[in-house]
Parts: structure tokens; C-alpha cells; sequence
């Protein structure tokens, strides 16, 4: 099984009603053995910035065309934890109601992603963001790119 690892980040830029975007970052070695580095970066309006966090996610997964062993690393304690505390089982449980009753932000994104998880084995971790990880500075590079704009400013073949 193919390891990759994929650091993704969200950029809203402060206003929701401004452009936001998102990069990823998907790292893989190829059965040559060579390193393959490669870059993903949108931008969108009217949006926040976890769901920003999300699309990058759902993106970085699309380009994955068979099943793979994932690390993905990400600055949204939100997204993260959806996933390593179980939230979404819970959701989907309660008809995609919070415990509060209140409906599931993104719930449209969720779906997606559960779907697309799951011919994968995928790692989600958290790391702190602008503590200067270079790849967490890159994927921020991206995503500040990316908001800057409504263009896809660089797409990937599947691999």
C-alpha cells in the first residue's frame, strides 16, 4: 500500500463575506523509489475557514486514485478531532445533529470526505499552527495564495 502524507490547510482571511481558499500538500514515494512532492491551492468566496480546512481535506483525497496509507496533518484542531474523537459516527447517529440539536456545519463536505475515506487508511494530526513546521508554513503559503483568487492556481494528476 502506497504511504502518503498530506498537510492541508484553510485560509478565510479574516471576512466571511471575502475570498478564502485552501492548500494541500501531498508527499508520496513512487515504487522507484523517488520522492514526489505535490501542491494544491484554490480559492473561494464567501466561506469560512473550516470549511476552507475541509475542501483542502476532500481535494488532497480526490487525487488519490487507489487506496493508500495516509498521515495527514492539519492546523484545524476542528477537523482533526472530528475524526480522532469519533464526532462524526456520533453524528451520523443523530441525523446530523450536534448534542446541542443543532445541525452539523459542512454537512454536504462530511459526507464527501466520509466517502472518499474510505478506501483508505488515513491518520489525521494536529499541529499547531504558524509554530514555523515548514510544511505548515508552506500549506499556510498556499492557502494565503489561494484565497488571493477564484483560479485552481495548480492541479494534480491522480497518483
Amino acid at each position: 500500500m502506497m504511504k502518503v502524507t498530506i498537510y492541508t490547510d484553510g485560509a478565510a482571511r479574516g471576512n466571511p463575506e471575502g475570498p478564502g481558499g485552501y492548500g494541500s500538500v501531498l508527499e508520496y514515494i513512487d515504487s522507484k523509489g523517488e520522492l514526489h512532492v505535490k501542491e494544491i491551492s484554490a480559492g473561494y468566496k464567501k466561506t469560512t475557514n473550516n470549511r476552507m480546512e475541509l475542501m483542502g481535506v476532500i481535494r488532497a483525497l480526490e487525487c488519490l486514485n487507489r487506496p493508500c496509507s495516509i498521515d495527514l496533518y492539519s492546523d484545524s484542531k476542528y477537523v482533526v478531532d472530528a475524526f480522532n474523537q469519533h464526532w462524526i459516527d456520533s453524528w451520523i447517529k443523530k441525523g446530523w445533529k450536534k448534542s446541542d440539536n443543532k445541525p452539523v456545519k459542512n454537512i454536504d463536505l462530511w459526507k464527501k470526505l466520509l466517502g472518499l475515506k474510505q478506501p483508505h487508511e488515513i491518520r489525521f494530526h494536529w499541529v499547531k499552527g504558524h509554530d514555523g513546521h515548514p510544511k505548515n508554513e508552506r500549506c499556510d503559503q498556499l492557502a494565503t495564495r489561494a484565497a488571493d483568487g477564484d483560479n485552481l492556481l495548480e492541479d494534480v494528476e491522480l497518483i
